[in-house]
């Protein structure tokens, strides 16, 4: 009985020392508040400073301001008509002279090739040259000393899932200098696109994928890394319709390599074979345009439509209505697929080619040479 009488004192002990002990701390504190009323503030903007939390996001717009005065529209006429508009930027400046690139396909055709500065500037240039295949072509004007000139990043150094910025003029010039951001989506991607006249796609182009809008207008502009650094060149010739947030841009190490050779004023050059080409998908066609009828035991390659006299091809010994289903080693299944492999040698190589004739696999080779 004893000892449990001194449990309770010592709980009782307990309780009372807490209660001293609250009872104390209340006091002090009280006593240091209307002793020092300044501390009181101090307190409550200790707890306001904790809870405001600033958040500024900034984004590209440094990157974009680094290039962008020296993106351009490009208007191209005929005869004094405005045919066809685009974008451009100044990626060179060399001694007296500024250079420019955009697509081949925004100036193809014209005559006359204007361009607009982001200070409303109106200067008319000399068309240097163009490619079709690599779509890019090359404007020369007077350099000024304040001329902006855009970076040249990598698209080698590019990640999928890096930022990009395109900046163009959609819908002609009606929202110059709109930019847009996206992602690297994809690299390497093969796209086949048209070149010509020719019902289908006809040759591939090796691109970047991105999913930054490119609309009308866009083509020929800078695709940007986040550091204002050009890594491609939008092209809306490489865009589908009915197809949304998937954009490609021609890569800026092809484009810069075939700029080179037409400021240098050299001939672009590629090998050739000298031989008509056409699908074997569609038979009938084949059979009625050129009186060629192939098996239906072949389900790919390409046909024959014609073959020049002393070209690489005739020497070799293909004749017309033969299908050609290997070059250099790489299956052919598209037209698309067999210029993208002829372009891949060199004038003088010599490649080895399959081919069926009445039905039976034949191979023989033959001697590139330079393209006329």
């Amino acid at each position: 009985m004893k000892e449990k009488n001194n449990i309770w004192k010592k709980i009782g002990l307990g309780i009372l020392v807490m209660i001293t002990g609250s009872v104390l701390g209340a006091g002090i504190m009280y006593g240091m508040i209307i002793l020092f009323p300044n501390i009181a503030p101090t307190i409550n903007n200790i707890n306001k400073t904790e809870k405001e939390v600033t958040v500024n996001e900034k984004g590209i717009s440094d990157a974009v301001e680094k290039i962008y005065d020296a993106v351009v529209v490009v208007e191209t006429f005929k005869n004094e008509n405005l045919a066809a508009s685009g974008t451009g930027f100044v990626f060179r400046k060399d001694n007296n002279k500024a250079y420019i690139m955009t697509n081949h396909h925004v100036i193809d055709g014209g005559d006359k090739i204007k361009v607009i500065f982001t200070n409303g500037e109106e200067i008319t240039t000399e068309i240097l040259g163009s490619d079709v295949y690599t779509d890019i072509a090359v404007l020369s004007l007077d350099a000024k000393e304040d001329m902006t000139v855009a970076e040249i990043g990598s698209s080698v150094d590019a990640k999928v899932g890096d930022t990009t910025f395109a900046i163009g003029a959609p819908l002609a010039d009606v929202y110059s200098w709109s930019v847009t951001r996206g992602i690297v989506s994809g690299k390497d991607r093969e796209v086949e696109v048209s070149t010509s006249n020719y019902n289908g796609s006809d040759w591939i182009m090796r691109v970047l994928q991105t999913d930054t809008a490119i609309n009308s207008g866009n083509s020929g502009g800078p695709l940007c890394n986040s550091n204002g650094e050009v890594i491609g060149i939008t092209s809306m010739k490489l865009v589908s319709s009915g197809v949304e947030g998937m954009g490609f841009a021609i890569p800026i190490e092809d484009a810069i390599e075939y700029a080179d050779i037409i400021i240098k004023g050299e001939k672009l050059s590629r090998p050739y074979l000298g031989v008509g080409t056409a699908s074997i998908d569609n038979r009938v066609a084949l059979y009625f345009n050129y009186g060629i009828t192939i098996s239906d035991k072949l389900e790919y390659g390409i046909v024959l439509t014609s073959v020049e006299k002393n070209s690489p091809a005739a020497k070799a010994g293909l004749k017309e209505g033969d299908v050609i289903v290997e070059l250099g080693g790489k299956k052919i299944k598209t037209v698309a697929e067999f210029r993208y492999n002829l372009y891949t040698h060199e004038v003088g190589e010599e490649v080895s080619i399959k081919y069926f004739r009445n039905d039976k696999l034949e191979e023989t080779k033959a001697k590139l040479v330079a393209s006329k």
